[in-house]
Formats: structure tokens, sequence, C-alpha cells
């Protein structure tokens, strides 16, 4: 069995007893128990292949968390040449290491009946005596009539230089 889970905007194919790293997880997904549920699973395949659209309904991913630490530093450097321009920077990602603990799907229950407010009626309209929906119509679109095109100035003669001889 293995599952296809989403955090920290990546995805991990996981499965159970696998030890992963993931991005720093917030406080107030971490239990007491430093148990973290993941609700955002895309896919789960037991004997069945559970799709999401896009998570699977009723699925669930328990993790227990490891240890928090920092990933090891990435050196961010930018140059132009020719311009006396350099900068140096750093950069250490806080990371989670997990343990996934238990891949699970529950029982769908089916569709849910909910006792949802009464549709509004649709208005018709009392001259017709039909009972087509009103709708309001879309502005109309004014035609726009297109410039008209500009020709190039015709050019003059090249007036005549020089003095004439008599």
């Amino acid at each position: 069995m293995f599952a296809i889970l989403e955090t920290g905007g990546k995805q991990y194919k996981v499965e159970e007893g696998d030890i992963i790293e993931v991005e720093h997880i917030d406080e107030n997904m971490i239990s007491k128990e430093n148990q973290v549920n993941f609700k955002e699973v895309l896919l789960i395949r037991d004997n069945d292949l559970h799709l999401g659209q896009p998570y699977v309904e009723n699925g669930n991913i328990e993790a227990r968390i490891l240890e928090a630490f920092k990933s090891p530093k990435v050196i961010i450097f930018k140059k132009k040449s020719k311009k006396g321009y350099k900068r140096t920077q750093g950069h250490r990602q806080m990371l989670h290491r997990l343990k996934i603990e238990k891949i699970e799907i529950g029982k769908s229950t089916g569709p849910k009946e909910t006792t949802a407010a009464p549709k509004p009626e649709i208005k018709t309209r009392a001259k017709t005596g039909t009972a087509k929906p009103s709708k309001s119509r879309p502005a109309a679109k004014k035609s726009v009539s297109p410039a008209p095109k500009k020709t190039a100035p015709t050019k003059k003669p090249p007036a005549a230089k020089g003095k004439e001889k008599k």
C-alpha cells in the first residue's frame, strides 16, 4: 500500500514505515504526542486505486515527528560582470523528519443528505404566460467604425539647386 500526500507545496510518495523530510509544519497541525495527520491525500493504492479530486475523501495519513532541523546551507551568489556588483547570501530551510505510521481510507458513507434551505423560485414573465426564467441581458456592444487609414504624405520634388546661367 502506498499513498501520495501534499504538504508544503510539494508531493511525496510514501508507504508505511517510510522516513521523509518535509518543509516545516505549522505548530497548530502538531499534536502533543508529536503526531501529524495529513488530510491532503492525493492518491491511495491498496487493493483498489483511490484517486482524489483533488483530495481523497476520508483519506488520512498519520505520521510521527522524529526531529526538526535545518537543511544544509544553500549559497546564493549574484554577480554582474564589469560592473563591480557582487552579492552573496545563504539560506537554510527549516525541515521536519517524519516517520509514516499509518495510511488509511475511511469508508465513504455515501451522499450526505442535508436539510438545506429551499431553492428560490424562478421568476416567470407575466405578459407571455411562459415559464421561462427571466434573465438579464448583457449590454449591447457598441460597434466602433475603424479609424480612416492614413496615407503617406506625398513628397515634393526637390528644388533646383544652383544658379541659372544667363
